[in-house]
């Protein structure tokens, strides 16, 4: 019976440290969004880390994190940057608690995005690694689309595979 009791109190711990894991995790995303939509650029890149690289909707921006920062300083600085609200989340969390990976449906400006990316944990805190965000496309109306971008994507296409 006490085996069965120590079995129990452990599976208990490890069970509700992966999901007060997964609460410091959106806590944290919900934190960077936050910022974002209050205009609070320290906050926002202190929850990413050094090395974190930003993947928006445009096939041009792949930002390491310095980039992705001059890029968003006059965003911010004018006191609006984006207002993006999780409305769906999954987490998920490696064996060794200092890893996780996500997506979520977003909320936005431009109407419903996808999230996804990596998270690490430094110093006991959880930040961003890596982010990439997407919109969201019914399918209905992919050809339609892929008609409006054909012709940029046609010429950017060229310069990349030149490039690569």
């Amino acid at each position: 019976m006490k085996k069965i009791k120590l079995l129990f109190i452990l599976l208990s711990t490890v069970m509700f440290a992966q999901n007060n894991g997964e609460k410091e995790i959106a806590r944290a995303l919900d934190d960077w969004h936050n910022a974002a939509a209050t205009a609070n650029f320290d906050a926002y890149f202190k929850l990413m880390t050094k090395d974190a690289v930003f993947i928006g909707t445009d096939a041009g921006e792949n930002w390491q994190r310095a980039e992705f920062m001059a890029y968003a300083k006059p965003h911010f600085d004018k006191g609006r940057a984006w207002n993006f609200t999780a409305v769906e989340r999954n987490i998920y969390v490696s064996k060794t608690n200092d890893i996780a990976w996500f997506d979520e449906l977003l909320d936005t400006q431009m109407k419903i995005c996808r999230g996804s990316g990596i998270l690490k944990k430094e110093g006991g805190q959880w930040k961003i690694a890596h982010y990439v965000l997407s919109i969201a496309v019914p399918n209905e109306y992919v050809d339609t689309l892929v008609g409006i971008k054909k012709e940029k994507d046609s010429l950017l296409l060229i310069e990349l595979k030149s490039n690569y």
